[in-house]
């Protein structure tokens, strides 16, 4: 590997000087002959975080050779257009090493212009990141977490009311565009506060969440929505349904919720766990409002549960 070629510097300060400063850094320094992209010099480091010798880095081929295949297309046509480019900049990928593992790396790259303003060559550093990558998976996990905690019902799990909100206006935009129906169910618990004084609030917190797993199974296809509305109140939005097929979904709900045999001894209408449901479709046009889709599920809804509840209101 030929010496670096080192800028002019003080009489008092020889070559060697710079040569223990750069190989002194955890940085690895390079640089790299742009006339036959051959590596005229590679810090003695990059054995210690790669395992490849410093005499094995020839050219920029050795470069892209020792990268991880899903970076190497970017980060060789990035670096390579920029260069041509003279323009100094960097770039984050995985290093190969020699026992078949993967080093983050930072490439910094400054390029040198002759005289006539032609690039020469390129002179960079090299730094290990590894371990900033790990931390900053490690937020991004964590924010997704957060995000995913945001939209989620904290009690029971499925979606919430915000969540919610941000899905009606979505499909109701899309039912509106597309002119097909748009259905929702509203469901509320039967005398739960008479469960709740009847059973405590913990075992009324884990009735809820019961009844949220049961009915998130009406939920079949991929964009069915099921949410808590509040309270002991849930939804669950079903884009492109007519009515006839929602009464179909709100009625195998009715029997899920009948299958479980979830114990209500203080509930007026029975022994078990009922539900009052209330059913609103439409096919929106330009000055529909999804406020008044929710209103008439609501209205219905009540009705069901002024009419004796355990029952569904889709019409009317």
């Amino acid at each position: 590997m030929a010496d670096l070629d080192f800028p002019p510097h003080s009489p008092r300060l020889g070559e060697a000087f710079y040569q223990t400063l750069l190989e002194s850094t955890r940085a690895i320094p390079w640089c790299i002959d742009w006339k036959t992209l051959a590596f005229t010099y590679i810090g003695p480091q990059i054995e210690a975080l790669l395992g490849w010798p410093q005499d094995s880095w020839k050219s920029v081929n050795d470069w892209a050779e020792r990268m991880h295949p899903d970076d190497r297309d970017w980060a060789v046509d990035y670096c390579v257009s920029q260069s041509k480019a003279g323009t100094d900049h960097e770039a984050d990928y995985r290093a190969l090493t020699r026992d078949g593992q993967y080093v983050w790396v930072r490439d910094v790259v400054h390029v040198i212009r002759n005289e006539q303003g032609e690039v020469e060559s390129l002179v960079g550093f090299m730094f290990d990141i590894t371990e900033r990558k790990k931390v900053d998976e490690k937020l991004s996990e964590l924010q997704k977490e957060l995000e995913e905690l945001s939209f989620k019902d904290g009690l029971t799990g499925v979606g919430n009311r915000r969540m919610l909100d941000s899905v009606l206006e979505l499909e109701w935009s899309n039912a509106r565009r597309n002119r097909q129906p748009l259905s929702i169910i509203m469901f509320d618990i039967d005398y739960f506060k008479q469960y709740n004084d009847g059973y405590g609030h913990l075992q009324g917190d884990e009735c809820l969440k019961q009844v949220a797993k049961i009915l998130s199974k009406g939920a079949t296809r991929a964009r069915d929505f099921f949410a808590r509305y509040g309270g002991e109140e849930f939804m669950l939005v079903l884009p492109e349904t007519d009515n006839e097929s929602a009464i179909k979904v709100a009625e195998r709900c009715q029997q899920l919720i009948f299958k479980a045999q979830i114990p209500h001894a203080y509930s007026p209408a029975g022994q078990l766990v009922t539900l009052s449901m209330g059913l609103a479709t439409a096919t929106p046009a330009q000055r529909d409002s999804i406020q008044a889709l929710i209103k008439t599920a609501d209205s219905r809804l009540y009705r069901a549960k002024q009419s004796g509840r355990n029952s569904l209101i889709s019409a009317g």
